[in-house]
């Protein structure tokens, strides 16, 4: 057996075209993401660092591993926390949170009869849906009901979930944010901030794979954001998850998208919203 400092240092072979087919369709089957050429060395990268990890030498063995029943479920669930997680901020795209801000200020005697709903779709490590939880408590600040509103945030991921649920944000994260909102919303603790209990207590995290949208419980949303996800699927695959999410919306909802991430979608029951800034649509009614 070979110590572990000579195993770390020892060379895999590049990936072949066939072994390159396996994996890139074996992840769009499950999940719906698209690996082009372009982002090869990006899976083959990730790839290799799991298997160094397990000792594994080869993309054949380790595929083989990888959708093997019931143990290859729990190697898969480890390797997707790799493949998926991606770099997010605080309120990342400022003009699509302005247009919350001011679809969420205009309803404000809205939630005297029902609390508010919003979901971060692909919420990764949490910023997000803590951005739409500041945004909507920032817009009830004052109000006779500063606490009725509630954020879903929900990702395939369950390390960045675990991250989200967590709270935890280093100092970095809170940099570009406007310091009264962090003064607020945050609490400085050893090695970072922390968002404060009466804020996460708003928000819940949830695995969700956004090909199975169709069983998700979630309903009757007021807003819904699904920003920088879409760009990894195929684009009839973009459309039927729009879709799918348009149909959760309640009567005037907000769905905001990222910017660049579609072309020429469109819902019968969805209106743009005018704003040339960002990609958005309320739902007619």
């Amino acid at each position: 057996m070979q110590p572990s400092g000579v195993w770390a240092l020892k060379p895999l072979a590049d990936m072949s075209a066939a072994e390159f087919h396996d994996w890139r369709t074996l992840l769009e089957d499950r999940i719906g993401v698209v690996i082009g050429e372009q982002r090869r060395s990006f899976l083959q990268t990730n790839l290799r660092t799991r298997m160094r990890e397990l000792g594994i030498d080869d993309y054949r063995s380790y595929y083989r591993q990888v959708t093997d029943g019931p143990r290859g479920a729990v190697e898969w669930s480890t390797l997707l926390d790799r493949l998926t997680v991606q770099e997010t901020r605080f309120f990342r795209h400022p003009p699509s949170f302005e247009v919350l801000d001011a679809y969420l200020r205009q309803r404000v005697e809205a939630v005297a009869q029902r609390p508010w709903a919003l979901w971060s779709v692909g919420c990764s490590s949490g910023e997000e849906a803590y951005s739409l939880a500041m945004v909507a408590a920032e817009a009830l600040r004052g109000s006779e009901w500063p606490e009725r509103f509630g954020v879903t945030g929900t990702d395939i991921s369950l390390s960045a979930l675990n991250k989200a649920r967590d709270a935890f944000y280093g100092a970095r994260r809170l940099e570009a944010m406007d310091a009264a909102v962090a003064e607020r919303y945050f609490r400085p603790m050893q090695g970072g901030f922390k968002v404060v209990p009466d804020l996460v207590a708003r928000v819940c995290c949830a695995r969700l794979n956004v090909l199975d949208l169709a069983k998700a419980p979630m309903s009757g949303m007021d807003v819904i954001f699904c920003q920088n996800l879409l760009i990894y699927f195929r684009r009839w695959r973009r459309r039927e998850i729009l879709n799918r999410l348009a149909e959760r919306l309640v009567p005037g909802g907000l769905l905001v998208i990222g910017v660049g991430e579609v072309a020429g979608w469109q819902h019968p029951d969805l209106e743009p919203v005018a704003d040339e800034r960002v990609l958005a649509f309320t739902r007619k009614g």
